[in-house]
């Protein structure tokens, strides 16, 4: 439904996307995995056609986004990060303009949004200015639906949102695949990538991984042990300090290390020992995707 093929695209000198190749099949919930500045809006604005790529090539249904771009917009319901409808307009009267602009009434597709809608109907003499972050979310992902598009691209939209509507809104999201609709979200929380058919793992403007999400943890080569210690901090340091340990990262409450093939567990206890004494403890773990995340960055920081 959506490829990328040797995306790339500068803001003045500086690269945002770097070569990107991938592709997102029909009905697939595609997850874009990454941290801030990672690359992940620069993508979806060049796939919803607001900014041009430099080079590459990005295709939507088998069409050029660039020679095809009424087509796309026609479309694609797009969710950008930051809340874009207009404030004081209300609830009901943001989702009749969006109908209006694509042609169509609410009346006509509301079978569509009826289960997401139906949450923030009560509301909807409210501007949208009033609105909380989650019914802000309801809305914006009601008017991203209401011309009945054939892809969803949803950038980073549970950022800002408490852990409850972040949860309510990825519900949302299964529903809407599980009816056949192609998705693509970005997000910054890892453990998102979890409830996503398959992630973009992505860096610099560069993807590291593309996977299911149980074939990014299967990938992981290394021991992992998470350790915990009332001085955190100086657990911390003094790990970062040996370069007998493959990477460490702060997990929490505890400590991630990961251990080279050329490491032992009992190492790791006996560097613990020399510099924290007993006041700490140490447990072999599975990994989760910020594990793997970091792993790759680790691996692509080494070439």
């Amino acid at each position: 439904m959506v490829s990328f093929n040797k995306v790339i695209k500068y803001y003045g000198e500086n690269p945002a996307v770097q070569g990107v190749t991938c592709s997102v099949n029909p009905g697939e919930l595609f997850g874009l995995i990454g941290p801030d500045g990672a690359g992940k809006s620069t993508l979806f604005r060049m796939l919803t056609t607001l900014i041009l790529p430099d080079s590459g090539e990005i295709l939507f249904n088998q069409r050029d986004v660039v020679n095809a771009y009424k087509y796309v917009r026609a479309n694609v319901g797009y969710m950008p990060g930051t809340f874009s409808l207009y404030a004081d307009l209300t609830v009901e009267e943001n989702l009749q303009f969006f109908a209006t602009l694509y042609g169509t009434t609410v009346e006509k597709n509301y079978v569509l949004i009826r289960d997401i809608y139906e949450q923030i109907e009560p509301f909807k003499d409210r501007r949208a200015q009033d609105l909380s972050g989650g019914m802000k979310q309801k809305l914006a992902l009601s008017c991203a639906l209401i011309h009945r598009p054939m892809v969803l691209v949803l950038d980073e939209p549970t950022t800002g949102v408490d852990a409850v509507s972040r949860k309510e809104f990825w519900t949302m999201l299964e529903w809407l695949k599980n009816d056949g609709l192609t998705i693509l979200v970005s997000t910054a929380y890892m453990d998102e990538a979890t409830l996503c058919d398959r992630v973009g793992l992505i860096q610099d403007g560069k993807l590291m991984s593309v996977d299911t999400p149980s074939g990014v943890l299967a990938s992981f080569p290394w021991k992992l042990m998470a350790v915990q210690s009332d001085k955190s901090y100086r657990l911390l340091t003094i790990l970062k300090k040996s370069d007998q340990f493959r990477h460490v990262h702060p997990f929490g409450d505890s400590v991630h290390v990961s251990l080279e093939p050329s490491s032992s567990e009992d190492q790791l206890v006996g560097y613990l020992d020399q510099h924290l004494k007993n006041s700490y403890k140490i447990r072999q773990i599975k990994p989760v995707i910020e594990d793997c995340f970091m792993e790759l960055m680790l691996s692509n920081a080494n070439g």
